[in-house]
């Protein structure tokens, strides 16, 4: 009988300016085996133990029984084992994982029928916003929108020397009650700021411009409203940019910091977010040790099957 394996790295998501489409795919991974039958059964490892449902409410059961609709001939159920990296519900797009991880089970499972842009358009649709699901499908640097039709994406390969440092908090932060935060209108100027430092950011990660990313790491749509939830955020991006980063922002909704890195290669950025990590101090309690991470070039990769 048929056994996948497959591996999907997480997410940080908005990347300060870019809320809601940027999406920057990281080294830390969630690793899903399935193998088909007649009823669901989860096992969830790591991260996330005990928590999750274990049948079909599951949301990488759930995300599987989607795709499975799109195929003739689909499985009807599968055994699922899940091996978690990602923090759960801290801004690292676990749920994004969990999501394209079901589907990519499920395409990987019955040969490869859907093709990345079918999956990508179901994992957006679940997930309710392109950005994080982006990320984790395609990896590297991602643009997502939403609009009237299907949701789009626009994969850009980093320019080669970027790494980040992120900073999780034992505390989960639920998007639900972050976005809850927001206001429904912000003033034109902000509005203006942000599509000024967006384009910065895009240009200075595409390029390998570190000047270009520090000065589009900042944000005037969400992270000040968000400030209530994430009191430390100032202090930890601060920590981060005193020790060596390019600049910090949160995590998608938060409460994960995550500061960027850049040098002349991937690895020599690696070996530089390494030691800024090692150089933070002074932090919160409830923060974890901060963590280097490569940026994941390849987004979720069938390893077996």
């Amino acid at each position: 009988m048929a056994d996948v394996t497959i591996r999907v790295p997480a997410s940080a998501a908005n990347l300060g300016p870019g809320y809601d489409a940027f999406g920057l795919a990281l080294g830390l991974y969630n690793t899903f085996r399935a193998q088909p039958a007649d009823t669901w059964r989860v096992e969830v490892r790591g991260e996330g133990e005990g928590r999750f449902a274990r049948d079909g409410r599951n949301q990488v059961a759930r995300a599987m029984a989607r795709a499975f609709a799109e195929i003739d001939g689909a499985h009807a159920a599968a055994r699922v084992v899940c091996d978690n990296e990602i923090p759960t519900s801290r801004g690292l797009g676990s749920s994004a994982a969990a999501i394209v991880g079901g589907v990519v089970l499920a395409d990987a499972l019955c040969g490869g029928v859907l093709g990345r842009d079918r999956l990508f358009g179901i994992a957006a649709e679940m997930e309710g916003h392109p950005d994080n699901v982006a990320a984790a499908l395609f990896g590297g640097f991602t643009i997502g929108w939403s609009g009237e039709g299907a949701p789009g994406v626009a994969a850009v390969s980093p320019a080669d020397g970027l790494a980040a440092v992120v900073v999780v908090a034992d505390e989960s932060l639920p998007t639900r009650t972050s976005r809850g935060l927001l206001p429904r209108q912000v003033p034109h100027a902000d509005a203006a700021f942000n599509a000024g430092r967006s384009g910065l950011l895009a240009a200075g990660i595409a390029l390998g411009r570190g000047d270009l990313i520090a000065a589009g790491l900042h944000d005037r749509l969400h992270e000040p409203y968000r400030v209530s939830a994430v009191p430390d955020l100032a202090e930890v991006a601060r920590a981060l940019v005193e020790a060596g980063a390019l600049g910090a922002v949160l995590s998608g909704a938060g409460p994960t910091v995550i500061g960027l890195v850049s040098a002349d290669d991937d690895d020599a950025a690696f070996e530089a977010a390494t030691r800024i990590a090692g150089r933070v101090g002074g932090l919160d309690p409830g923060r974890r040790t901060p963590q280097a991470l490569r940026i994941d070039r390849t987004g979720a990769a069938v390893l077996t099957g």
